[in-house]
């Protein structure tokens, strides 16, 4: 089940970052992301109380988790965007994240899928998204679900983390 976040999940969200990061650390990275420095606990409970933080839940288990708002960080006023849209008709996924140990499962995809579905029901025109380009994963997933690339670029991530070499994503979802 896809849901929004309550504030008992934040626990299970924190341990999946770390679990996440911990796992890229002794088998390689895709990610950029840093332990302690981003994500962090914070990040997930700051979401939370917005609402803007969902997750996949099984069993009583968070298998992953998705941030999805309106905040378009500034590095996206450079990109060449393909679909006109004013600020609040654009959904942005930020910081999907899914447990290495329920990896392979399709639950990324869903998150993606459920976010898209929820740009659609707030009457957006796009949901916009970036991802490094080493992400290899994360970057056929998304051109699977029909994101197109809209440019490529620099990148703080989490406002924090200096990133050369950032793809930026795009779905039109008002067609």
């Amino acid at each position: 089940m896809i849901r929004k976040a309550m504030l008992q999940d934040i626990d299970q969200v924190e341990q999946s970052y770390t679990e996440l990061l911990l796992h890229e650390k002794k088998y390689g990275a895709y990610t950029v992301w840093e332990l302690g420095v981003y994500p962090t606990r914070e990040t997930a409970e700051k979401s939370q109380e917005t609402g803007s933080l969902y997750v996949l839940e099984q069993d009583g288990e968070i298998c992953g988790s998705v941030i999805a708002n309106q905040n378009q960080p500034e590095e996206y006023e450079g990109v060449n965007w393909k679909c006109p849209a004013l600020p609040d008709q654009v959904l942005v996924i930020h910081l999907l994240c899914v447990r290495p140990s329920k990896a392979g499962k399709g639950i990324g995809k869903d998150l993606v899928q459920y976010i898209i579905e929820e740009g659609k029901r707030r009457n957006c025109k796009a949901v916009r998204l970036d991802t490094g380009s080493q992400n290899k994963p994360a970057v056929a997933l998304y051109e699977k679900l029909g994101f197109e690339l809209a440019g490529t670029g620099n990148m703080a991530i989490g406002g924090v983390i200096a990133h050369d070499g950032h793809l930026f994503f795009e779905k039109n979802i008002s067609i």
